[in-house]
């Protein structure tokens, strides 16, 4: 069973009891308010029981545990105090800190890394986000062979393959994990190649790809559903999706397009997760235009937005290969009136921003119109030479170009279509061998 549940008396399995110890540390943009909540909320997403919230200010971080010797005195306490089975700090602990507190606090002690590491694994559905989460976890675990984790040992998902414990296991055991890591990074391998496969063969079929991003409970889901008519779990819950979604839909002047859901980005993602989840965000770097939705209604809305272009930056996305990136401003609904009238003249100011509520659907025509006119932005006249029976580049040119005239001519049609670059490129690659 793992740390994160424990069983009463009668059978019924709850949520462990927790505290979260926050370290605060020189300048943040983030207040330390919103930055606990964060904690509590990535504690929530795997049905953890937050049950006290402490911000611990450090001075200087100590090698051993982080936190002074009065400090851990302290957690001790309210750990004890509170009847917590486990304490979350939101940093990243080393090992031999993460030992040391466990020693000290007689509880088990788990780190940022180790908790979103923990959320990935429980809601990863798709075979290529399990092997993404366990090599993120292996690549974690690593450098814990301590085996201080008696929850990393439980058979779910591959991650329990491991022998029990003892020191003298321990170069068998990262033999075993850098044999199961290599094993992975080969079949992570054959599924970014497969996947660039089909991403080759949308980009002949010619459809623009439309990527959201934005930070984790930004309503991407609730927007994804709105825009398509899907069911894609959307709830008021940290990292609610994982793995990516795609569905075609239509906009002004845009016969069909793809917009994919991304996994959310938060603040200090594991570096094990930007490097593992990078197949999956590719389809982000592939994108024809990335929508970064935003949550405008939370008080650390820039911060988070800065957290977001950094992962971008990280996975390449942004420069001048990358593609545009269209700011979503949402949950306006839930903004008081005076906050929103701000935002809203603020947003029309702007050439690179639409303001919209995914919830109640305010916002989003005016959102498929300013996409339509990014993707078809740049565009000019065109003239084709067409056989008169290529009636499927006809058509093609129809649905992704704006034909000002079609002129038949003995065996051959004139056409004249007003189209994009992109628009453009799609059409030479679709009629190459």
């Amino acid at each position: 069973m793992s740390v994160f549940n424990r069983a009463d008396d009668d059978g019924v399995t709850r949520g462990a009891r927790a505290i979260v110890a926050l370290p605060e540390r020189g300048e943040n943009a983030r207040t330390t308010e919103a930055r606990l909540d964060e904690a509590a909320g990535l504690a929530a997403a795997i049905g953890v029981d937050v049950v006290d919230r402490v911000a611990v200010r450090l001075r200087e971080p100590k090698a051993a545990t982080l936190f002074g010797s009065g400090q851990v005195e302290n957690l001790a306490t309210a750990a004890r105090m509170a009847e917590a089975e486990l304490v979350i700090v939101d940093a990243s602990l080393s090992p031999i800190q993460q030992r040391n507190l466990e020693n000290a606090l007689e509880t088990k002690v788990i780190d940022r890394t180790g908790l979103i590491l923990e959320i990935f694994g429980e809601r990863a559905a798709t075979a290529e986000g399990r092997l993404q989460v366990e090599l993120a976890h292996l690549d974690y675990q690593a450098g814990r062979l301590v085996r201080s984790w008696t929850h990393l040992e439980r058979q779910r998902g591959g991650f329990g393959f491991l022998g029990g414990p003892g020191e003298t296991q321990i170069e068998a055991d990262r033999r075993l994990i850098r044999d199961r890591m290599a094993k992975l990074k080969r079949e992570l391998e054959q599924v970014a190649r497969t996947r660039t496969l089909h991403r080759s063969r949308r980009q002949k079929a010619p459809w623009p790809t439309i990527a959201l991003v934005g930070y984790t409970n930004a309503g991407k889901s609730t927007l994804f559903n709105r825009m398509t008519g899907a069911t894609v779990m959307a709830e008021d819950l940290l990292f609610a999706t994982l793995d990516p979604t795609m569905r075609q839909i239509s906009l002004p002047g845009i016969d069909k397009a793809i917009l994919s859901d991304t996994v959310g980005f938060v603040s200090d993602l594991p570096t094990q997760l930007v490097a593992a989840f990078r197949a999956t965000l590719e389809e982000v770097t592939a994108a024809d235009l990335i929508l970064h939705v935003r949550d405008i209604s939370h008080p650390d809305s820039d911060a988070q937005a800065a957290d977001v272009l950094t992962v971008l930056r990280e996975i390449g996305v942004t420069g001048e290969e990358g593609a545009p990136i269209f700011e979503v401003w949402n949950k306006l609904d839930i903004l008081p009136p005076e906050q929103a009238e701000h935002a809203v003249n603020e947003a029309a100011l702007r050439d690179d921003v639409a303001i919209v509520s995914a919830l109640t659907g305010d916002g989003v025509a005016a959102l498929r119109d300013a996409v339509s006119a990014r993707l078809t932005q740049g565009a000019r006249l065109r003239h084709f030479d067409l056989p008169a029976g290529e009636g499927a580049d006809l058509a093609w040119l129809h649905a992704h170009g704006d034909v000002v005239s079609s002129v038949p001519e003995g065996d051959r049609m004139l056409v004249d279509v007003r189209m994009t670059e992109m628009e453009w490129d799609r059409f030479q690659a679709r009629r190459q061998p």
